[in-house]
């Protein structure tokens, strides 16, 4: 799922969902868990109903995003993630501040760097 940065929104829900907000800050705070575990976290902090499917996907297209990292393990059921954080909190805001500003400047060199340079 390629990353969108929405600019009327402010933090983490310029590019997040408050439910994957809450995801991610779970797993700051518990430092890995299943699906499972960050659905329970998550249902109960957001306002409306949200599908364990949802929690799944976005996981792992936060997996796909280089947001998350996991492992895989065996148990009952089968096979299930483990999901945990590749970035502390300071270093994946830096992690999508160079997303976005390295897509402008592969787009737009010279504008980009003028505007580094010279800020509104």
């Amino acid at each position: 799922m390629p990353m969108e940065m929405d600019l009327s929104k402010t933090g983490y829900k310029m590019f997040f969902k408050p439910y994957q907000v809450q995801a991610l800050r779970y797993l700051w705070t518990v430092k890995e868990a299943k699906s499972k575990e960050v659905w329970d976290h998550v249902k109960g902090s957001v306002e409306g109903s949200i599908s364990r499917a949802s929690i799944i996907n976005s996981l792992n297209a936060m997996v796909d995003n280089g947001i998350l990292d996991y492992t895989e393990n065996t148990g009952k059921g089968g096979h299930h993630r483990v999901y945990r954080h590749r970035y502390t909190e300071a270093q994946l805001k830096e992690y999508l501040a160079s997303l976005f500003i390295g897509k402008l400047l592969w787009e737009f060199p010279e504008e980009t760097r003028r505007a580094l340079s010279h800020p509104l």
